[in-house]
Order: C-alpha cells, then sequence, then structure tokens
C-alpha cells in the first residue's frame, strides 16, 4: 500500500476527480462549487478540469435538490454540495420523502444515486444554526445510506463507494477534518459501507466513536495508556447501514464501552450504539455503557458557552477511569482565555 500522505480534503476532492474521469455521468452541483473556496478546497481545480460538470446553482436548496433528483432519476449521478448540513434541512422533503424512497416505490425498477455532501460540527462561533451535527436525522431513514468518515483514507474510499452506490447518500463531513493528514493510495478503491473500522487494539476499554470524536477518543486512548488502561478505537464510519459486528466483539473482550457522538445524546447515534451492544451483548457488559456526546441544547456562539459545551478527551479519559473503578482523577483546566472552538492555530475562520 501507498505510504502517499493527502489531507482529508485532498482526499475527497481525488475521489471526485477520480468518478468523474471514469463516468462522464457523474457532476457535482451546489452553492459554491466552483468558486474560489471551493467548498472548503474539496472542489479545487475540478471546474477547470470538467468545466460542463461543476456547476453552481442558487440559493434554493429545495429547488437544487429537485434537479439532482430528477438527473439521478434520468441515468446522471449527481454529487450535491451543502457547505452547511442546515441548508440541506430546506430540502427533507426531496431528500427523505422522495430520493430515499423512489428505488423501493417502484418495486426496484427506478434507482437514484445520487451523494449528499454536507459540512457538519463545529469551528469559529458558529452557533446553533451552522454547527449542528444532525446524523440521527439521516440515519433514522429508511432508503438513505449515511457515511461519517473519519480519516483521508476513508474519506476517498467511502466517497467512491457512495458516488458508485445506486442509491442516495448522505455524506457528512466534520469541518475539523479537512486539514488532518493521513495516506492515501492512489487510484480507485472503495470501502464498503457497514462495519465499524478498529483503529486502535485494547483490552480493558471499548471507545465506539463517529466523526471527529474518534480523533478526541484517540488523544484520550494516549493518556489512559500512560495510566494503564488499554482502550480499543472503533471508528463507526457508516451509520446507515449499521453493522455493529465489530463493536460486539470488541466488548466481548474489554467488557465496557463508552460511545462517543459529535451530536445530541436525547436519541442521538450514540443511543443506538449502546442499545445494540444491549441486545446482543448484554452478558459481556461487566459495567454500564457510557455516551459521550454534545448536551441537548442549541449549539452556543460566545466563548464563555462554547468552552464548556463541546465534549473533551478528558470526558472519555474520566469515562474509562470510571468503568475501570478508579476515582475521576485530575481534569483539564480551562483557562478564561482559551477558545476551544477552533482545533488549532491554522484555523482562521469558517470557510
Amino acid at each position: 500500500m501507498s505510504e502517499r500522505q493527502l489531507k482529508f480534503v485532498e482526499a475527497l476532492k481525488e475521489a471526485q476527480d477520480i468518478c468523474m474521469a471514469a463516468d462522464p455521468t457523474v457532476y457535482i452541483m451546489g452553492l459554491g462549487a466552483p468558486d474560489a473556496a471551493a467548498i472548503f478546497g474539496s472542489t479545487k481545480g475540478l471546474a477547470e478540469k470538467y468545466p460542463d460538470r461543476v456547476i453552481d446553482m442558487p440559493v434554493s436548496e429545495a429547488g437544487l435538490t429537485g434537479v439532482a433528483l430528477g438527473t439521478a432519476l434520468s441515468g446522471m449521478r449527481p454529487i450535491m454540495t451543502h457547505i452547511r448540513l442546515e441548508f440541506a434541512m430546506l430540502a427533507m422533503d426531496q431528500i427523505v420523502n422522495q430520493a430515499a424512497k423512489w428505488h423501493y416505490m417502484f418495486g426496484g425498477q427506478a434507482i437514484a444515486p445520487m451523494v449528499i455532501r454536507c459540512v457538519v460540527g463545529r469551528g469559529w462561533g458558529q452557533g446553533p444554526q451552522h454547527s449542528q451535527s444532525l446524523q440521527a436525522w439521516f440515519a433514522h431513514v429508511p432508503g438513505l445510506k449515511v457515511i461519517m468518515p473519519a480519516t483521508p483514507y476513508d474519506a476517498k474510499g467511502l466517497l467512491i463507494s457512495a458516488i458508485e452506490d445506486n442509491g442516495p447518500v448522505v455524506c457528512l463531513e466534520h469541518r475539523w477534518l479537512y486539514s488532518i493528514h493521513g495516506n492515501v493510495p492512489e487510484g480507485h478503491y472503495k470501502l464498503p459501507m457497514g462495519a465499524a473500522t478498529r483503529l486502535r487494539e485494547g483490552s480493558d476499554v471499548t471507545i465506539a466513536a463517529t466523526s471527529y470524536m474518534t480523533l478526541e477518543a484517540t488523544k484520550a486512548a494516549d493518556r489512559l495508556a500512560a495510566e494503564g488502561i488499554s482502550a480499543e478505537i472503533l471508528d463507526v464510519h457508516t451509520l446507515n447501514p449499521f453493522d455493529a459486528s465489530p463493536i460486539l466483539e470488541s466488548v466481548k473482550k474489554t467488557g465496557r464501552l463508552i460511545a462517543a457522538d459529535t451530536g445530541c445524546r436525547n436519541v442521538g447515534f450514540a443511543g443506538e450504539i449502546v442499545a445494540r451492544v444491549v441486545e446482543d451483548g448484554l452478558r459481556d457488559l461487566k459495567e454500564a455503557p457510557v455516551r459521550i456526546t454534545l448536551p441537548d441544547l442549541p449549539t452556543p456562539t460566545s466563548r464563555a458557552l462554547s468552552n464548556y459545551y463541546y465534549p473533551q478527551p478528558d470526558d472519555i479519559v474520566v469515562a474509562a477511569r470510571r468503568l475501570m473503578g478508579r476515582p475521576d482523577g485530575e481534569r483539564m483546566e480551562i483557562n478564561p482565555g482559551d477558545f476551544l472552538d477552533v482545533p488549532d492555530s491554522s484555523f482562521t475562520g469558517p470557510f
């Protein structure tokens, strides 16, 4: 396997480029798709390479989703981009009531091969209307496949699978992941949508995480290892279809489960992970499972609130200590000057 390193956003761009080069029916559409910012850089250069197949659209989310679905039903493979998940909320009828059901309603004789890319997650005070992670909404809908890649390798392989799939796929991309680096092989490869991927072996506690929380889980696992606690990390990169087998396997070994999700707690996807393990692996559990999620409150904008709103690696560390019967220990101190709504100093704005 190639040891070539790419950014997450470069992996997304390469996946689209490969599919567009191989199949003239693949095209990109969306507000800002061909502009200078190029959806955080994920479509950069593609408008020049495929001038007739990277199409800017007016601010009419319901209309452009209808166009995407219509062309998909007519033999095209659109990749529709939204620079915020909230913009896709304006087209829920087309996504949930039309695209997701077309194949079923017509007895398998019609297909709607379309990808809906949405940016989710926190960043730079985006606030309650531009920072939501509503993956549980989409994962709840029969007929919709939902992916949330957390590594550059998965971003490319899963997006290629999504573009080549014969049904609608929602691809949710956390904005804090765009600049991370990782190994990405050259050329065409696909990852199956379904089972979680084991990112780290461990024997004491299982951490099943979605999207950016896999990175937080990795930081927590490093700290736990220094304390003699071995954490196994599973990246739940596909929410629908969701195959819990790797998580059940892991819990059979560790007996302890932490479900970490970027969404809210109430009726969130972390609860689905816990439910699957309790239903099918209750006898393997030594302690009650723990959920690490956002609180059930709208996303704040101010520094004073956001510093305490988002779960940190510290929260996972404390949860693991408790599952192991240890005291909570020291927690990370948040200073008044800290701004935890940015991942690092390179992140200078929402675009």
